[in-house]
Formats: C-alpha cells, structure tokens, sequence
C-alpha cells in the first residue's frame, strides 16, 4: 500500500467539502488502483486528507490524469496557500486499518530519525492497546522519506477518546509509549472531529 498525505489551511471550507464530495463520484471511478481516503478539517480549518492506493504507481498515474490535474487546480483555490504533500511508502495499518465506524480520527504528526526502529515499535504496541482502549477501533502509521511522522487513530467517538486518555496505562505500555516520544520527540495533534469517510464501494 501507498498513502499520499495532504495537509494545508483552508480559507474556503464550504467549497473544499464540495469538491472532495465532486472527487468522489467523477474522478474516483477511474482512480485505478484507489483504496480510500480519511479527510477532514480540524478547528483551526486545517484540512488533512491520507488517500490510499495499491502502490506508488497507482497513485503517480491518477495524478497523471488530465482530469484529475483539472479537479486540483479548481480545487487548489480553496486553500490560503499551497498545500504540503508528503509521499509515505509502507504505511502500516493496525486493528483492522482506518475504519469508517470512526466518528472521531486524530492524525498525530511528527519527525523520526530511525524510522525502522519506529516500525517496529508500532507492532508491538499495538495488541497491548487494543486490550487496553475498545473505543480504538483502527489505525494507521505513513512515514515519509524525510522522517515525517502520520500516526492516524481511528476511534468510535471523541467522548470514548477522551474518556479513554484518562485510563492509566500499565507499565509495559507506559514504557512502550516512552520510546515512542524517544524516536518521535515533537508531534503536533490535528483533530477530525468530523471525519469524511471515502471508499472504493
């Protein structure tokens, strides 16, 4: 899998959710090889969007598309300023991946320098937090080739959330988790308190 993330202030909302929603149903049908996509616009109307494809040239030759060219430069006006774009081979899913049950989806943003290593911490947090929060129900981690970090959560609610950041974690999590911020020291928390949900079916 392949997950081209995108993420930029909005000075237009109302004409950004049309045209996401005109991607879906003109472009998306001929987007071979599209697997989804989670986007939204956190408070302060930063807009992220994490679209999944079958591989790097499945999303290189949607990008190749003249109509698809055509949709991003009407689209681009939306925004205040040109949008960051950050390309990440071997996402990893966990729980089953993004959800569309979620009703509430955090994207986590950061910087590692040993990317390998944060892979593998990832896996072996991941049991011990599916036993630990039930309102966690997917999730999936992109990291760039510049080291740049997208953790997206997946939960059943932003009240389950919440409630959930309160639980004590055990010992083995707590230590796992002070690895993490070891190899992801900074991050920045952007909140889908309304998450749009997009699919192949």
């Amino acid at each position: 899998m392949f997950v081209q993330v995108i993420i930029g202030r909005v000075a237009d909302a109302e004409d950004l959710r049309h045209s996401m929603r005109r991607w879906t149903t003109d472009l998306a049908p001929g987007a071979t090889g599209w697997l989804g996509s989670t986007a939204g616009l956190t408070a302060d109307r930063t807009f992220l969007c994490l679209a999944r494809f079958a591989s790097a040239e499945a999303a290189r030759r949607n990008s190749d598309r003249p109509e698809q060219h055509q949709w991003w430069m009407e689209t681009a006006k939306a925004f205040e300023a040109e949008p960051a774009f950050h390309d990440c081979d071997r996402p990893m899913t966990f729980l089953g991946g993004p959800s569309e049950r979620a009703g509430f989806v955090q994207v986590v943003q950061g910087h590692t320098t040993a990317p390998e290593r944060l892979r593998e911490l990832s896996e072996h947090t991941v049991d011990h937090l599916a036993r630990l929060r039930p309102d966690l129900i997917g999730g999936l981690v992109a990291i760039a080739g510049d080291g740049t970090v997208h953790r997206a959560v997946y939960f059943t609610s932003e009240a389950a959330a919440r409630r959930g950041e309160r639980i004590p974690p055990p010992p083995e999590v707590a230590a796992q988790m002070s690895r993490y911020v070891e190899l992801v020291p900074t991050e920045t928390f952007h909140d889908l308190a309304e998450p749009w949900h997009f699919t192949t079916r």
